[in-house]
């Protein structure tokens, strides 16, 4: 039975979906079906958490030409069990973090949990406000599914989140990318993604944007298509039936119920109040990855 030997482990709303669709069509490289499977990240919640058995069976078609086996949860990261748990069971797995401005990262995750359902303030700086009392399990609606996504405060602290993973984890089994660095030169950084997990170039040349900024056309027909998923996915548990199977019909009216538009663009006000809020573990984050992110700072 084929395991994962490599994890997309974050960070959120940084371009992972995008990594993961491109790695999933390379001939030598088998992604979970699931993209997020959460199952090492304990310590966050999540509707219907997957068993040993349900995940282990997300790698059965994985075959012998498949030399890098991966999945892509991006809350592992900042999850402070997943890492953790995964070292426990495999003693030699890699692991991929795309990183980015995280004052763009907040105000696209704010944005996000807006369309999902999760998030019921609609004014970001607002939501940006209530990170502590959100901390204290505060202020989040009964609807949100892991309120400790609510507290963008924390999850942006990607410095913080990087440390903790050099602290576990020997860093030449880590591979750091930055978004500004696919968006300037994708082929350059798929190559070293592919490098990095010792698989040959596929010879693509196109990398579409997974993911973009979207809305729901309506957040009640949203909130029924998750209840009715959840009711789903349980129905398939109790048949036996794959976790990662279904019919697409809910996926498809989702897809429906979605309109992608970008979003006004962050006032200059809020966002200076962000990078000085983010500027010790921006400088953090430079530190360790010896690299200059003063642009973000605004230097």
């Amino acid at each position: 039975m084929s395991r994962p030997n490599f994890f997309i482990i974050g960070a959120l709303k940084c371009g992972t979906t995008s990594l993961y669709r491109w790695l999933s069509a390379h001939p030598n490289i088998y992604m979970s079906p699931k993209k997020e499977p959460h199952f090492y990240s304990s310590d966050l919640s999540y509707t219907n958490p997957l068993t040993q058995d349900e995940y282990d069976g997300l790698f059965r078609r994985a075959e012998d030409h498949h030399t890098a086996v991966g999945e892509a949860s991006v809350e592992y990261v900042f999850s402070e069990e997943a890492v953790p748990r995964i070292e426990e069971e495999y003693n030699s797995a890699r692991y991929i973090v795309v990183i980015r401005n995280p004052v763009d990262m907040a105000y696209s995750l704010h944005e996000e949990r807006i369309c999902c359902g999760d998030e019921h303030v609609r004014d970001f700086r607002e939501a940006w406000s209530l990170s502590p009392r959100r901390r204290a399990g505060e202020m989040v609606s009964t609807a949100c599914r892991e309120p400790k996504l609510l507290d963008y405060q924390s999850v942006c602290q990607l410095g913080e989140q990087l440390e903790r993973l050099f602290s576990i984890v020997p860093r030449d089994r880590v591979l750091v990318l930055v978004l500004d660095d696919f968006r300037q030169n994708p082929r350059r950084e798929y190559l070293k993604t592919l490098e990095f997990l010792g698989v040959p170039d596929d010879g693509r040349t196109s990398f579409p944007v997974e993911n973009p900024a979207k809305e729901r056309r309506s957040a009640d027909l949203n909130l029924h298509l998750r209840r009715v998923a959840k009711w789903a996915f349980r129905a398939r548990r109790s048949l036996g039936i794959p976790v990662a199977r279904s019919t697409g019909i809910l996926k498809l009216i989702s897809r429906l119920n979605t309109r992608h538009r970008p979003r006004p663009p962050m006032s200059d006000e809020c966002r200076r109040e962000l990078t000085d809020f983010l500027r010790p573990d921006i400088k953090r984050l430079g530190a360790l990855l010896d690299r200059d992110f003063s642009h973000w700072l605004g230097t």
